[in-house]
């Protein structure tokens, strides 16, 4: 089935997305990461398609064809949230099926975990629960960090630096930008093309700036304090999908998420595989979330 683009309001801001899928079937909505957009997900919206879904990809608030409101405290987790609870609503939906990758996945949990009747599904991609994630990576003041992934967070300390972290990113023709793409054991699953189009994307005036605001306004010590992104345990049906080899996201706090789930859980390692999953095992990803998905029962899994 063809890829449609449309345009959805939401929260007060005009969001653009990719479609596919049969209008009358049920919804699954895929929120992206950093530093993509919505075309990071047309292998899993072709898939969830031709398995029935009407599948439904956003470039988040800040990316692509989305509005870009000013200012870091737009960017906030409350906000974001908001945003997909309008666009569950424009789709006229009651439920969805959620799906995220990176800044797609923290969103996606917290959202489940704040409005759990709206999600009949929930799939997150790389990254895992918040809480065990932030306290994995010292942001949390617990003193329980993971060495490893504290390491592994350390390009944070750049990105929260307005300005610089504006400066060094776009340099170069972006070439540290797309640098990030090869950091995996598939330099070339992202093509050169691809990277590209996502640096053009980012290099329009703001637009960098405003996925930056998601970690300046989030992803530093103490910022989850005034909007815990989980207050309730997540009792939806959740897979998590993680590359072993994942530069950005290790281990402990991977296999830590399966205490925060209270309900069906499911975790999928997959070896030899960086950050970037659904380029780099786009048919592995497309069916395990057709799977999930099905789970039920409204459509077989093929």
């Amino acid at each position: 089935m063809p890829t449609q683009r449309a345009r959805l309001q939401a929260n007060g801001l005009n969001f653009s997305a990719l479609v596919a899928g049969p209008r009358d079937g049920p919804v699954a909505l895929l929120l992206h990461g950093f530093p993509e957009g919505k075309e990071s997900w047309e292998p899993q919206l072709e898939a969830l398609a031709k398995a029935g879904w009407r599948a439904v990809a956003p470039d988040l608030r800040g990316y692509g064809g989305t509005d870009v409101p000013e200012g870091v405290d737009a960017y906030t987790l409350r906000h974001l949230v908001q945003d997909v609870q309008g666009l569950v609503h424009a789709l006229g939906e009651d439920r969805v099926d959620l799906v995220g990758h990176d800044w797609g996945s923290l969103i996606g949990w917290s959202f489940t975990s704040r409005h759990p009747s709206l999600v009949r599904t929930w799939s997150a991609l790389s990254v895992p629960h918040p809480t065990v994630f932030a306290a994995a990576a010292g942001y949390d003041g617990t003193g329980h960090a993971d060495p490893e992934q504290q390491e592994a967070s350390a390009y944070v300390g750049l990105f929260v630096r307005a300005g610089k972290a504006e400066e060094v990113l776009l340099e170069d023709e972006g070439r540290r930008l797309r640098a990030m793409f090869a950091l995996t054991p598939n330099p070339t699953a992202v093509s050169g093309e691809e990277a590209t189009a996502f640096f053009k994307s980012m290099s329009r005036p703001g637009r960098l700036t405003a996925a930056l605001n998601y970690y300046r306004a989030n992803w530093k010590p103490g910022a989850y304090a005034a909007f815990p992104p989980c207050p309730n345990p997540i009792r939806t049906p959740t897979l998590m999908v993680w590359g072993t080899d994942d530069t950005a996201v290790r281990r402990r706090a991977v296999e830590a998420t399966a205490d925060e789930v209270q309900g069906y859980y499911r975790l999928e390692a997959l070896p030899e595989t960086g950050h970037w999953l659904t380029y780099e095992r786009p048919d592995v990803v497309s069916r395990l979330l057709v799977e999930h998905v099905s789970r039920a029962g409204r459509i077989p899994a093929e």
